[in-house]
């Protein structure tokens, strides 16, 4: 997932707010446990997080979801942050978490996760 820090999201020191970051973190979670499942998802759980390195307004980003483990109905999603110097493409590792996402069936319940074959 790709996005772009613009000022509405950065505090008065010009580095973006940790809940956007963490928003955006979540958002890619759920792409990745939605498209391992094949089901809606939400979020059950986040781990701790460390922003190691500021994000400043400007900054491009780029986040990076794994499913790196699957329960009965859940699935545990690491989610790497990183920002990118336009200019170079160099890309810099700010922030990484992980997320336990909960697979919902239709009756809006959890449901199992089945892997597509």
């Amino acid at each position: 997932m790709l996005e772009i820090i613009f000022p509405g999201n950065t505090n008065s020191l010009g580095t973006a707010f940790g809940g956007h970051i963490l928003s955006l973190m979540d958002k890619a979670a759920a792409f990745a446990a939605g498209r391992y499942s094949l089901t809606p998802v939400v979020t059950a759980s986040i781990d701790k997080i460390d922003f190691r390195v500021p994000i400043k307004n400007g900054d491009a980003l780029e986040l990076i979801a794994c499913v790196v483990s699957v329960g009965n109905t859940s699935m545990r999603v690491r989610v790497d942050v990183f920002k990118e110097n336009r200019a170079t493409r160099e890309q810099v590792l700010c922030t990484t978490g992980h997320m336990v996402m909960i697979s919902i069936g239709n009756d809006g319940k959890p449901c199992t996760v089945k892997h597509p074959t």
